[in-house]
């Protein structure tokens, strides 16, 4: 199946250096928004108690605000999610919380639920999530560690199997993809929690996929086009392989749009993340990851030992 009737000839390597600087760009600006404005952890990390309550009615954020405070309750967090009658409640971690059992979360529910109903009978509570401190920094540890043995894997894989300098390519556009997304958490402050972590790890997995298609082609053009520059042989390459490329790419975002839409919110920032990151990941598999080995130097001696003419012996 081909998105193109015949094989496209974009100049991809001619903007290599305009497209690399606007990724360097997203890339300190990720950083610098996860360095100075962190991240929205969620109760997976931070630890605390999430509630879910319904109303009949459309529901008064500030006065549910209120009435929390007034019963005590301090420092909660209170959101719309769904229809205007569905409240999210987060409250921090508690002091007296560490070392508390699962039961915990329930007694603090229905503390909630308790105060809540002095001026709306009708409130339900529906959902009720405690972490502890504890095993959010845990979570927390084990999280990024996982996200860099993934890429230190990946650095390893691609060098047994292409050379070194698609392998640094590879795993720098894969750092790329993920530090951008978790950069778009940061600067929009949309919730962070494991299922975001979650996707980061599947969004590494599809971007090296990707990536790993575009530099096998490379390196079998690399050893047919003998005459071709290398940046001829990349161009073509990636040419090659954009309709696949594209057509995954959107097929993919066709279900995460689904997701996005009527996964409801215990999937919504798996939905999100899982969104930029297949934008971002087709963009650095047809542009970056091909580009940075392209500043390399890669070409086809790299590949394939020069052939080497037979001198034959003249015979007497």
């Amino acid at each position: 199946m081909e998105l193109f009737s015949k094989v496209s000839s974009f100049p991809f390597m001619r903007h290599a250096k305009g497209i690399t600087t606007v990724s360097a760009v997203l890339v300190v600006i990720s950083l610098v928004s996860i360095a100075t404005r962190g991240l929205n952890f969620g109760i997976d990390f931070t630890g605390g108690v999430l509630l879910e309550v319904g109303y009949p009615d459309t529901a008064d954020l500030g006065a549910v605000r209120s009435q929390l405070a007034a019963g005590g309750i301090a420092d909660a967090q209170v959101q719309n999610f769904g229809t205007s009658r569905d409240v999210l409640i987060r409250l921090p971690p508690l002091p007296e919380a560490e070392g508390a059992g699962p039961d915990a979360g329930g007694k603090v529910g229905q503390e909630v639920l308790d105060v809540l109903r002095r001026d709306e009978a009708g409130v339900q509570l529906r959902r009720v999530e405690f972490v502890g401190p504890q095993v959010g920094r845990d979570l927390t540890e084990q999280g990024t560690l996982s996200v860099l043995a993934a890429l230190v894997c990946i650095l390893i894989y691609v060098m047994f199997r292409f050379q070194w300098k698609f392998s640094l390519g590879a795993v720098l556009a894969t750092a790329h993809d993920a530090i951008v997304t978790v950069g778009v958490f940061s600067v929009f402050w949309i919730p962070f929690d494991l299922t975001v972590v979650a996707a980061v790890l599947a969004l590494i997995g599809y971007s090296l996929n990707d990536t790993v298609v575009v530099f096998d082609r490379i390196r079998d053009n690399f050893r047919i086009l003998r005459r071709a520059t290398p940046e001829e042989v990349i161009d073509r390459s990636v040419n090659e392989t954009l309709s696949r490329t594209l057509i995954t790419s959107g097929v993919t975002l066709l279900v995460v749009v689904a997701l996005l839409f009527f996964g409801g919110e215990a999937l919504r920032g798996f939905s999100v993340a899982l969104f930029f990151g297949i934008l971002f990941g087709t963009y650095s598999s047809i542009y970056v990851a091909s580009a940075l080995a392209y500043f390399l130097g890669i070409q086809a001696a790299d590949l394939a030992p020069p052939r080497r003419d037979e001198q034959v012996d003249e015979l007497p």
